[in-house]
C-alpha cells in the first residue's frame, strides 16, 4: 500500500466533511446486513473467514451477489490496461454479471465504470468505513455506483480508517464474493496477487489477461499463468464460466484499424502502430521507428492534437 497525500487525504474525509465542501450533494439509502440474515450473500458466507456484517451504501438486492466476477489489477493502468478492461468487462458486464473490485485508481475504477456504462452492475468493496469516500478523487465513481443499480459494501462501520491490513481484509471479501477472478495487469508484489492468492484458497476460478513479457505490470500476471490461470482473450472466454455460451461480440474494427484510417501519414500511422504494443518515452520510439527527433516531434503533437495519443509523466500512450 503508497501512503501518498492523496491517499491521506482520502482516508482522511468522511462523507459528511466531503458533503460540506460541495463535492456529494446527497447520501445515500444504505444499513447493514449481518452474517446470520437471509440477505447475506450465499458465495462470501462460505469462507471460513467471512465479515461478521456487511455495511453498505446503495439500494441491497440480493440478485446483485448471484454471479460475480472479481476484476483487479494495478493502480498504473496502461493505455491497454484501460482498452482490454473497457472491452471485455462492458461484454461480460453487459451480459448480467456483476463485476466486483476494490474501487482503487487504476484497473479497479476502470473496471467499475466500465460495468456501469455497459449498463450493468458492479460492486466496490471498501477498505475503511462505510462513511469514507477512498480515494477522495473518486467521489463521482462513488455515486455512479449507487445509482446505476450497484453497491458499496464494507466490513467497518462508521469513520473506521483505512491502514495497511484493512486493505488486505477487503481483497479477501472482493474473492469471496465472486465466482471467478480477473487479473488484468499486476505487477510484483501488486495487491491483485494477494486477492488471487484468496481466490485459490476459497477454490475460485482465476483468469488472467495476457501482456507485453517485458512490461512491468505482466510479471505478476505470468506468474498467475505459471501457476494454472487460465489465459482470456476475449469475453466469451469468461462468460462460458457463468454458463453463458456461443456469446459473439458485436463485429466491428478494433479501435486501432479506426485510428489508422482516420490519421494521416505514414509517420503518424507507424507511432501509433508501436504506441498499441505499448507506452514509450519519445527518445525510445525514435530510436525504434528510425526517425529524427524533427520529424517525430511534428508527428507526436498532430497526433496529440487529434486526441489520438496523450503523454503522461515523459511516456505516450494511445488514447482508448
Amino acid at each position: 500500500m503508497e501512503w501518498n497525500n492523496e491517499t491521506r487525504e482520502g482516508v482522511g474525509r468522511t462523507r459528511g466533511e466531503v458533503e460540506s465542501r460541495g463535492v456529494m450533494t446527497r447520501v445515500e439509502s444504505g444499513g447493514v446486513v449481518a452474517k446470520r440474515d437471509k440477505k447475506y450473500p450465499v458465495l462470501l458466507g462460505g469462507i471460513k473467514d467471512a465479515p461478521e456484517q456487511l455495511y453498505y451504501r446503495g439500494s441491497w438486492n440480493s440478485d446483485i451477489f448471484k454471479n460475480c466476477l472479481a476484476v483487479v489489477g494495478t493502480r498504473r493502468m496502461t493505455s491497454y490496461g484501460r482498452r482490454v478492461t473497457d472491452q471485455i468487462v462492458g461484454e461480460v458486464a453487459s451480459r448480467g454479471i456483476t463485476i466486483v473490485s476494490g474501487f482503487m485508481y487504476g484497473i479497479d475504477a476502470q473496471a467499475h465504470r466500465a460495468a456501469i456504462e455497459a449498463g450493468g452492475k458492479t460492486i466496490a468493496v471498501m477498505p475503511c468505513g462505510i462513511d469514507l469516500v477512498h480515494p477522495a478523487h473518486q467521489t463521482d465513481l462513488h455515486e455512479d455506483i449507487t445509482d446505476s443499480g450497484g453497491l458499496i459494501v464494507s466490513e467497518y462501520q462508521s469513520t473506521h480508517p483505512a491502514a495497511i491490513w484493512t486493505f488486505s481484509r477487503r481483497n479477501r471479501i472482493v474473492a469471496g464474493l465472486s465466482q471467478t477472478i480477473l487479473v488484468v495487469e499486476a505487477g510484483e508484489g501488486s495487491g491483485a496477487l494477494i486477492t488471487a492468492n484468496f481466490a485459490k484458497k476459497y477454490g475460485r476460478k482465476i483468469m488472467v489477461i495476457p501482456n507485453s513479457i517485458v512490461s512491468p505490470v505482466s510479471r505478476g500476471v505470468t506468474q498467475l499463468l505459471r501457476e494454472g490461470a487460465a489465459p482470456v482473450e476475449c469475453a466469451g472466454d469468461v462468460l462460458q464460466h457463468y454458463g453463458i455460451i456461443g456469446f459473439k461480440r458485436e463485429q466491428k474494427k478494433p479501435p486501432i484499424e479506426e485510428i489508422l484510417e482516420e490519421v494521416e501519414g505514414e509517420v503518424e500511422k507507424n507511432i501509433v502502430r508501436q504506441l498499441e504494443k505499448e507506452a514509450m518515452e519519445v527518445d525510445e520510439l525514435a530510436r525504434v521507428l528510425g526517425i529524427n527527433a524533427s520529424d517525430l516531434g511534428s508527428a507526436l503533437s498532430l497526433l496529440q492534437l487529434g486526441g489520438y495519443i496523450r503523454e503522461e509523466q515523459g511516456m505516450f500512450y494511445l488514447c482508448s
